[in-house]
């Protein structure tokens, strides 16, 4: 909407007539726009919502500026075709017809009645004549003020609009998928009281349905405007509530994808969780048979105990099939996850139960590895019959293939068989006995 001039000396013709034009031009500008707004969308929508809150309350004031706007509509009319009227009376206007017409155009000539109810809605309008029983304007300040009445109505209207555009379909859209994942979520037994995934869909349910019950009644609760904006509807939807719950619903589906694998692979990893736990009573087996063995042949070293395997795995994965036969894939899906890693520790627990026990045998095979190759070294050198070495290699060998074998004792008669080749070697071979050694 435009706005008219300001007051003056009485006018000649062609101000009058140039005046006249603009007016007629306004007059036109604002009859568009009054319709429009009596076209709009989110008019016909509030004037048929039950509305609440908020939104109730800048209806009725709306309402009552909007017939505000048309009541000044049509005085300005009036005004405009009084006007013209004089105008017309002859070609070239008598100073009667121009002052008559100056005062008309010019002066406070408008007398509309007043609306305390309506300037509720224009927080601007409350200077001296608001809330009147009847009000004088010149054309230009009718104007102003149905400018101001246009924005305030039009910026409640186009603000209920956005939030019914915006937020009740998302909502709708939601609640479809929500249906989906309910439905999907009882097909696996995930069901509230049973499983917290079950009891966040009876939440996201109850919050949506509220939130769109809220929303449709009062949009205006769901507006954020946007600082320092003039402009008609200015601000966005507030959908912080959808928002949260869509990313709730988001995290439900991921767990009912997690329930559904477990529902397609669930007899795999069963049969993978026996084979783990069968290796690791395998290798716990072992490991007491062989720390049999070492106790036996091995003298003066320490040989850690081997626990038996733990019962409670076997119970675990026993629920875990009984889960799976009820197919409450729920129960099963967090159950599978810590058998799984439970397992795996076991397992690992089991090996290095029998790396433990088993050490002192790999010592002892290490010396027996050692005596062994120096004594084909020194065979290779012409030199196996050397009574010393001879005494030395059956003295080692006695110690290592006799039960029980003392490794420390052992250890140093390598050692001392190693020494005495390194010793016969130097001479004939420079550098052969350092690098002995070192083997």
């Amino acid at each position: 909407m435009s706005v008219a001039g300001s007051t003056g000396p009485v006018m000649d013709r062609d101000e009058v007539d140039r005046t006249l034009a603009r007016l007629g031009a306004e007059h036109e500008a604002i009859e568009t726009s009054l319709l429009a707004l009596q076209d709009h969308a989110g008019r016909r929508l509030l004037e048929g919502a039950e509305l609440t809150g908020v939104t109730e309350e800048r209806w009725a004031a709306t309402e009552a500026s909007i017939a505000l706007l048309w009541a000044y509509f049509d005085a300005y009319t009036d005004a405009l075709r009084t006007a013209r009227g004089i105008r017309s009376r002859r070609r070239w206007s008598s100073r009667e017809d121009l002052a008559e017409l100056t005062e008309l155009l010019r002066g406070e000539s408008v007398t509309v009645a007043g609306s305390t109810t309506a300037t509720v809605a224009a927080p601007s309008l409350t200077g001296p004549g608001a809330g009147k029983l009847s009000e004088r304007f010149t054309l230009a300040s009718l104007v102003d003020r149905m400018n101001e009445l246009y924005a305030s109505s039009l910026d409640m209207v186009v603000a209920a609009d956005a939030v019914w555009s915006a937020l009740p379909a998302r909502i709708d859209l939601l609640n479809a998928e929500l249906q989906r994942t309910r439905r999907l979520a009882h097909s696996v037994g995930v069901r509230p009281g049973e499983h917290p995934a079950g009891d966040d869909l009876e939440r996201i349910t109850g919050t949506l349905t509220a939130l769109r019950a809220q929303v449709v009644s009062d949009p205006l609760a769901y507006w954020v405007p946007t600082p320092g904006s003039s402009a008609p509807g200015g601000g966005r939807p507030d959908t912080a509530t959808y928002d949260r719950e869509a990313r709730a619903l988001e995290d439900v589906r991921r767990e009912i994808d997690a329930v559904l694998t477990v529902r397609q692979d669930a007899e795999a990893r069963l049969v993978k969780l026996r084979d783990l736990l069968s290796r690791a009573d395998r290798t716990l087996a072992e490991a007491r048979s062989a720390r049999g063995e070492v106790l036996a042949k091995i003298a003066a070293t320490e040989v850690p105990k081997v626990s038996g395997p733990p019962t409670v795995l076997q119970e675990q994965l026993a629920t875990a099939a009984e889960y799976r036969r009820r197919a409450q894939w729920h129960r099963l899906s967090p159950l599978l996850e810590a058998l799984e890693e439970r397992a795996e520790d076991e397992l690992l627990r089991a090996r290095e139960s029998l790396t433990a026990v088993t050490a002192p045998l790999a010592v002892r095979a290490e010396l027996r590895g050692r005596l062994d190759a120096y004594k084909a070294k020194v065979a290779r050198l012409g030199l196996a019959e050397d009574p010393e070495l001879v005494e030395r290699y059956e003295k080692a060998r006695r110690m290592l293939w006799s039960a029980p074998c003392d490794l420390r004792v052992a250890e140093q008669a390598v050692l001392r068989y190693q020494q005495a080749a390194a010793e016969l070697l130097g001479p004939r071979v420079p550098g052969q006995g350092e690098g002995m050694r070192h083997e």
